[in-house]
């Protein structure tokens, strides 16, 4: 693979994260100021979670009913609400989140996980069925990543299938809702299907639940960072999945004015 990126590794180059951290010692985010816990905590060392001042949630049926009020008043600032799946299947919570997170004054984006056995075209047509185009609202999110638990769909494309597939759904809910969508994309997805390649999206959201995105991602910009799907967050009951956003809070207002519906 990228034989100049993978060198970075050893000097942790600085990716959408902005300025690298000093050395902390192994702590977990529940013993750090940030309101949040979790579960089963990451020893984590170097540029950890509790570097970045800007954190959000991603959530679906799986979390029951939310408190938003609560959510909101933790000091999330942004959540990531799954809507849609291949070509006809809708998050049973989706609409209650998407109304109750957007009353609670959290911003909010949609996402739609991709299925392998529906044509882009399809899975972009459901997903803007779905998903108002609000006003405010967050850009689209496409998840992108192995399923492998389905006994429906085994099928894995080859890379540039992966990434033909991915334009044609890109463009398609790009034109709809006037935003380009944000990617979310697990390790091996990325690296298998060479999502560098990909012409440019709204930004990078990246999983990384046991070391700092640039070093699983060396060379990668990003905005979005998924470091946990164990946490513990006020108003959601169990386990949830936290994300970090790479800058400043001065720049998430930049980014968030930005890349807004």
């Amino acid at each position: 693979m990228r034989l100049l990126a993978l060198a970075l590794i050893a000097a942790l180059a600085a990716c959408g994260g902005g300025a690298p951290a000093p050395e902390v010692s192994s702590r977990s985010v529940s013993t750090l100021s940030l309101p949040f816990g979790d579960y089963e905590p990451h020893p984590w060392t170097g540029r950890a979670p509790w570097h970045y001042n800007v954190h959000g949630v991603d959530v679906s049926k799986w979390q029951g009913d939310i408190d938003w009020q609560r959510v909101r008043g933790s000091g999330v600032s942004f959540a990531f609400i799954k809507a849609t799946e291949g070509g006809d299947h809708l998050d049973d919570r989706f609409a209650q989140n998407w109304r109750a997170a957007g009353a609670a004054g959290v911003p909010r984006g949609a996402y739609h996980f991709y299925y392998f056995c529906r044509t882009a075209n399809e899975q972009a047509e459901w997903f803007i069925r779905n998903v108002p185009k609000e006003r405010g609202a967050m850009p689209p999110v496409l998840d992108m990543e192995w399923n492998h638990k389905s006994r429906n769909c085994p099928q894995r494309p080859g890379a540039e299938v992966v990434r033909a597939e991915m334009q044609v759904f890109i463009s398609r809910v790009s034109r709809h809702y006037g935003q380009t969508p944000v990617v979310y994309t697990t390790p091996d997805f990325f690296h298998e299907n060479e999502l560098w390649r990909l012409p440019k999206v709204a930004a990078f959201w990246l999983r990384s639940v046991a070391a700092h995105p640039s070093v699983i991602y060396p060379g990668q910009e990003w905005r979005f960072w998924q470091y946990t799907g164990t946490g513990m967050v006020p108003g959601i009951s169990g386990k949830a999945d936290i994300n970090a956003f790479g800058g400043s809070p001065g720049q998430w207002q930049a980014w968030l004015a930005q890349h807004r519906l």
